[in-house]
């Protein structure tokens, strides 16, 4: 699948659960291309539910910005508390302006939207859209 992510930027997917969760499965964690042509490093984030918040934040942390150029975040707050989901998420933007793409799935996608940039819409079929957050926000 092929996909344009904004650099700098969190991206956040928007639709139906099982649809976002299809398109992440989809995507390689070895292809990654800039936009001139040359290879990514693309780095997924994950977690189980038990997992406590300090793992998950001292994972973030160990994003390597000149090794990774696309962090994939997968449903990584699951099982967490609405606080603790939002000090996760609310890391986010300091990672992409450190020079990262970060695509962001999350059980709650309006709490995602909160630290977006941008929004990708998937519908039932797996197609895909640029939504304009600042027509959500209206």
């Amino acid at each position: 699948m092929s996909l344009r992510l904004p650099v700098g930027e969190v991206t956040v997917l928007l639709g139906p659960s099982v649809a976002r969760r299809r398109m992440m499965n989809r995507l390689d964690d070895a292809t990654g291309r800039c936009a001139d042509g040359h290879d990514a490093g693309v780095h997924r984030l994950g977690a189980r539910p038990v997992d406590p918040l300090a793992v998950r934040l001292a994972a973030l942390d160990a994003v390597e910005p000149g090794r990774v150029a696309i962090l994939l975040v997968d449903r990584f707050t699951d099982g967490l508390a609405a606080a603790e989901r939002r000090a996760v998420l609310a890391r986010l933007p300091a990672v992409a302006a450190s020079g990262v793409a970060v695509l962001v799935d999350d059980a709650d996608p309006v709490a995602g939207m909160a630290v977006a940039d941008g929004a990708l819409r998937v519908d039932r079929t797996g197609d895909v859209q640029v939504e304009q957050l600042a027509y959500l926000a209206s």
